[in-house]
């Protein structure tokens, strides 16, 4: 019995449900992750590889250097979105994926990333009033 192929994808999409205020999709035929109804991953099968596209600012030179060494693999596009394209065989680097995961997430919030353990944020939200001096 042939050995089923292990989805790299799964530890990338894991990680992404696991920050606060995540909603996950479905975009064309691709998995997708928003935080404050902004897109920061799209991944997915694409002509028999995997594809993980990341929104990016800081990392976009980095990303353009790898595009430029490695262009069957890195692409830049417009709007500061990176594609990158790998296999089961050759996975794209954790400490790659996890970097630019943080970003794009960040880039949502205008804020440094927070993972939690829980999937969605379950807690009410709390609405303080103000307090009314008698008259």
């Amino acid at each position: 019995m042939p050995k089923k192929e292990k989805d790299p994808t799964t530890p990338i999409r894991k990680q992404a449900s696991e920050y606060p205020e995540v909603d996950e999709g479905t975009a064309c035929t691709q998995s997708s992750f928003k935080a404050r109804k902004k897109g920061f991953l799209f991944v997915g099968m694409q002509g028999g590889r995997y594809k993980a596209m990341f929104k990016l600012k800081e990392s976009l030179p980095v990303a353009a250097k790898l595009a430029q060494e490695q262009p069957g693999q890195f692409e830049v596009g417009s709007g500061g979105w990176v594609t990158a394209r790998f296999t089961a065989e050759d996975p794209m680097p954790k400490k790659l994926w996890s970097k630019w995961l943080d970003e794009g997430y960040a880039l949502c919030l205008g804020a440094a990333p927070k993972r939690t353990s829980v999937r969605k944020s379950t807690s009410k939200k709390v609405v303080s009033k103000k307090a009314t001096k008698p008259r």
